[in-house]
């Protein structure tokens, strides 16, 4: 596989932050116009729109007074918790649902929900139950697949499991997930 190919895989598996960067970058230009004209408006001797500059920043500069401890301390925390989804969003690498699909000579990008199709297609088969019976659920690392059996007739686990593996291993996708199968404790009456 060329470079050219991996590069073109990885930026269909990934997914971008420019969102999260543009919307910060709007609030942030938006609250710097806001300043400007709040200044400019002052300057201008102006009544303001909603806080005066100098009354805010003497606020800010003696903040433990007149403010209840509880306050401060949420507004900590969710400072905090922003500051955790930036770093979170510009750190972490961050993944669609989606596979790839090994081949020398194209690049071959399945969304998680195809997979999940075809996998939930072949655990009914092996299972011998209906489409509302199976639900499967693909994502980086796991399969899922969870089966409500039919009342009255023993259905094999280890034989569902093969089944999707075969399945997944046909389709030889990176990364390769791990499977598991849970049968319900109660069964659907009638088929």
């Amino acid at each position: 596989m060329t470079a050219f190919m991996q590069k073109a895989l990885r930026r269909e598996t990934r997914s971008a932050r420019s969102l999260l960067a543009v919307t910060t970058a709007i609030v942030a230009a938006l609250l710097s116009i806001y300043c400007v004209l709040e200044l400019l408006l002052a300057g201008l001797g102006e009544p303001t729109w909603l806080v005066d500059p100098l009354s805010f920043v003497r606020w800010v500069a003696e903040l433990p007074n007149g403010v209840q401890p509880v306050l401060l301390v949420a507004a900590g925390v969710l400072l905090a918790l922003v500051g955790a989804v930036f770093l979170g969003h510009g750190l972490l690498p961050g993944r669609r649902a989606r596979h790839t699909i090994e081949d020398p000579r194209v690049a071959i990008v399945v969304e998680d929900e195809v997979i999940a199709s075809s996998l939930a297609r072949r655990a009914r088969m092996a299972a011998g139950v209906t489409r509302e019976q199976v639900m499967v659920t693909v994502s980086a690392r796991t399969v899922q697949v969870q089966i409500r059996p039919t009342s009255g007739i023993p259905l094999s686990e280890a034989r569902i499991k093969d089944a999707v593996e075969a399945e997944l291993a046909a389709m030889s996708l990176d990364p390769t997930p791990t499977v598991t199968v849970k049968l319900a404790e109660s069964g659907v009456i009638g088929v």
